[in-house]
């Protein structure tokens, strides 16, 4: 039993293909991180290589060693792969060696202990141009016994001769209804927290999954947000010294102006009585309290300056600027204006 959720349209495809025998020799897994590409990679290799009579199975010994990494014939690729332990938090893109050792070489040898050999390229969009080179001399002339699947949440940054010669499936976000109803099989999770994590998820499942039995996550949110709230009514001065002491990591920052933009979004939605449909359910005070002081203009003019940093970010941009322009267009307003501060969560 395919074991990924909400993308029955690929599904579909991919169970067609292999009982029709016009299996693609790759694919592109394209979607937002967490949205299922490596679930879904997985599940095709465990169908490609499993014996029993409805594979996946699930129960087979090709099924099980599948998913517990322990099948020699499904190599998963990422950033860290073939590297010391030591030097895993510098990597920050997959090499050619990398691609060299573990997926040409290993493309020529036949299957050891399975029927197909698959090799799973993770944040692919991470690949040197020299290794997406290389791969492509894998992807003209694989053997048949191989299959490539590229996941990436930023396809848009592989080389085009690469994406040309993959088929492509785009994984869209599951409705919240779907992702609330799953964390609901848990009871160990009470209902509001289920509905708050379906919320932030975006849609994926994934990531909701993980951030479940994840403190850490919340921790960090809850002082994340508890400081972008009390900005409305700081001084320049202290927004500035805010902005110094912001992650320089690019990666953290997309995230943390996400978060931000969510919260903005949330205002918005507020200011309009659409209380019902916030993410942050469990901040609605300090939300009610933004939207009271502030105009629809304003919330609009910082939703555009969000979503411009983010594109910035794309594209290089300085991250001390960035975030000094964002505490420039953040509006301030009088402490006196009735601006309503907790810091404390309710989930």
């Amino acid at each position: 039993m395919w074991q990924t959720l909400g993308q029955d349209h690929v599904i579909n495809f991919l169970r067609d293909s292999i009982q029709r025998g016009t299996l693609a020799h790759a694919y592109l897994l394209a979607g937002p991180a967490h949205v299922g590409k490596m679930r879904l990679a997985l599940d095709l290799a465990k169908t490609l290589n499993c014996t029993g009579s409805q594979p996946p199975c699930g129960n087979c010994p090709a099924c099980q060693r599948i998913e517990q990494g322990k099948f020699s014939d499904v190599v998963i690729i990422d950033k860290n792969a073939g590297r010391d332990p030591k030097e895993r938090k510098k990597a920050t893109e997959i090499g050619i060696d990398t691609i060299r050792e573990l997926l040409q070489h290993g493309s020529n040898l036949p299957p050891y202990e399975g029927k197909f050999k698959v090799f799973i390229v993770d944040d692919a969009e991470l690949m040197s141009t020299e290794a997406a080179n290389c791969l492509l001399k894998t992807l003209e002339e694989p053997p048949k016994y191989i299959v490539l699947i590229l996941l990436s949440s930023k396809d848009n940054l592989l080389l085009p001769t690469v994406i040309s010669r993959c088929q492509r499936f785009e994984l869209k976000p599951l409705a919240i209804s779907e992702i609330e109803a799953r964390m609901a099989h848990n009871p160990d999770v009470p209902p509001e927290k289920a509905r708050l994590l379906a919320r932030l998820s975006n849609g994926c499942l994934g990531w909701a999954l993980t951030a479940m039995g994840d403190n850490n996550y919340f921790n960090q949110r809850d002082a994340r947000l508890s400081e972008f709230a009390a900005l409305i009514t700081q001084t320049w001065d202290e927004r500035f010294n805010y902005a110094q002491q912001l992650p320089s990591d690019r990666s953290s920052v997309e995230e943390l102006v996400r978060l931000w933009l969510l919260w903005s979004r949330d205002v918005m939605l507020v200011k309009y009585n659409c209380d019902d449909q916030v993410t942050n359910l469990d901040r609605l005070k300090e939300l009610k309290s933004w939207a009271n002081m502030m105009t629809v203009v304003e919330i609009t003019g910082l939703i555009e300056c969000l979503n411009k940093a983010l594109v910035d970010l794309g594209y290089n941009a300085n991250i001390h600027l960035l975030f000094e322009v964002i505490m420039l267009d953040i509006p301030r307003k009088d402490k006196r204006a009735g601006y309503a501060f907790s810091s404390a969560s309710t989930v």
